[in-house]
């Protein structure tokens, strides 16, 4: 057996404190805001449970005995990692690789974590223990995790510590033989109103001083004292599945997360006040590629989604065979190629990291830089190719109802290749896309969620080989000099 759609939905009915427009959810299952998409992540599970598809979505837990999903396996082969990525890729699929923190994200970043706990034990063998234990329990489980690791925005300038208010970012307040208490706010809980359990840890560098704030722990979404403020539901907005085929479904949703004094016990605590290993959790384990890998498996799903997306409005618009629009589809083919590409040259060129097999971290960096600028360029794409056909359409179904407005549709609405139903169809997708509150979301979604351009560009910088380039240009230089007779002049500089 492997969990369905009915145990993970009974799974959310645990009391969860989530707020929106001014008041509180009742029930995320049911809730007009949150249905639909809950309804998505549902049917992950039930695919997965599809007697058909469990092999390849499922393993059985060393422990027991249950099949899980593939998310949860720590690789050991190549072959390992890549039966991994293609569950992921099944998944991504099932929504069009809208829903970026799927259960498969959070899941991959502990496998990480488990997989450097050698780091951990190095750190804290009781940390390192709180954390094998935990994983196995979410293992187990099942868990649909999400994770808020970034600080609320108030003075850019001060680290956590130094904000007016000390406890505005989430830090540690109290502890005893139990555990320890959390007060303060974390952004951005990207799917935490549908997921079981919250990772609330840190990337940003904290300074001396800030040891309150580096922490990393684990807590139920109904735990007493958590609250979630949901920002707008572009679900809720979504008058149809015809007028918004993706926010009526894939709207995952963003929240701040509040914390007034949650405690949390010690079996659910992995770093505890040490700046030092706040940061070595995601590097010097293999987290940070992880949790990453699964993002550029998911965004590759997408990308492609895209793609076609754009090929589909080229032949309804009858463009396709405009020299200029082949040279825009060709370019932008390229460009999702080049993400595939490093998806399999980072699995290929992957390394043994103790026992396991992981992604190759220098293709990884990669792959978040280029990512950064692809998603943008080919959302702009889909815009020129579309012109002003998705603005122009009918304000929504109910206007194919009406024999008035049904009859100026069938007339104004005409493609060579497409119904007048199939082309209002396609260029609504095409809008909440990319021009909906939904689809703008998504723009900004994928040029920061794997953190600032700085940031990503720094780490290609930083684990790059770079005396793997270097050396052969010291080994060519070498191998000439100056001429003889330029040798028997003076150096001037010497």
């Amino acid at each position: 057996m492997a969990k369905d759609g009915k145990a993970y939905l009974s799974s959310l009915r645990d009391n969860r404190s989530i707020y929106i427009d001014g008041r509180r959810v009742a029930d995320v299952t049911t809730d007009n805001c949150f249905r639909g998409v809950v309804g998505t992540a549902a049917s992950l599970y039930d695919y997965q449970a599809a007697p058909e598809n469990l092999e390849q979505m499922t393993f059985q837990s060393p422990t027991s005995g249950e099949r899980v999903n593939l998310a949860w396996q720590l690789p050991k082969t190549y072959g390992d990692l890549v039966r991994r990525r293609q569950a992921i890729e099944k998944w991504s699929e099932l929504s069009c690789g809208m829903i970026g923190r799927s259960p498969d994200h959070v899941a991959s970043t502990l496998a990480g974590f488990r997989m450097g706990l050698a780091a951990f034990r190095a750190y804290d063998p009781a940390r390192a223990a709180a954390l094998e234990s935990y994983f196995q329990y979410a293992r187990d489980n099942d868990l649909f995790l999400s994770y808020v690791i970034i600080n609320p925005q108030s003075d850019k300038a001060k680290s956590a510590g130094g904000q007016p208010d000390p406890h505005l970012v989430a830090s540690v307040v109290d502890e005893d033989s139990e555990g320890i208490t959390i007060r303060g706010a974390k952004m951005l809980a990207t799917s935490g109103v549908m997921a079981n359990e919250l990772l609330v840890s840190g990337f940003q560098a904290l300074q001396a001083g800030d040891e309150a704030y580096a922490f990393t722990a684990v807590v139920p979404l109904g735990a007493k004292g958590l609250s979630l403020m949901s920002r707008r539901s572009y679900e809720h907005n979504a008058t149809s599945v015809f007028d918004y085929p993706l926010s009526s479904r894939f709207d995952e949703n963003d929240a701040m997360v509040h914390f007034d004094d949650v405690k949390i016990p010690w079996d659910r605590v992995f770093v505890f006040k040490d700046l030092k290993m706040a940061q070595a959790q995601w590097h010097d384990s293999r987290a940070h590629v992880f949790q990453n890998y699964q993002s550029i498996v998911r965004l590759m799903v997408k990308l492609r989604f895209m793609l076609g997306l754009a090929r589909k409005i080229a032949e309804t618009n009858n463009i396709i065979n405009y020299p200029q629009v082949r040279e825009t589809l060709g370019l932008m083919a390229a460009k999702v190629s080049n993400i595939e590409a490093l998806v399999i040259a980072m699995e290929i060129k992957g390394e043994n990291f103790g026992e396991f097999y992981v992604p190759d971290r220098a293709m990884l960096c990669a792959a978040q830089v280029i990512a950064q600028t692809t998603y943008p360029e080919i959302a702009e794409a889909i815009r020129s190719l579309s012109g002003g056909g998705m603005i122009m359409v009918p304000s929504s179904y109910a206007d194919f109802a009406t024999p008035e407005t049904n009859a100026i549709i069938h007339k104004t609405q005409r493609s060579p290749v497409a119904s007048s139903e199939q082309r209002v169809k396609l260029m609504k997708l095409a809008w909440d896309a990319v021009g909906s509150e939904f689809g703008s979301r998504h723009l900004q979604y994928e040029m920061f969620y794997s953190g600032a351009p700085f940031v990503t560009r720094g780490n290609s910088f930083r684990f790059f080989d770079w005396d793997g380039v270097k050396d052969p240009v010291d080994r060519f230089m070498g191998s000439y000099g100056l001429p003889e007779a330029a040798r028997k002049l003076p150096n001037a500089a010497e």
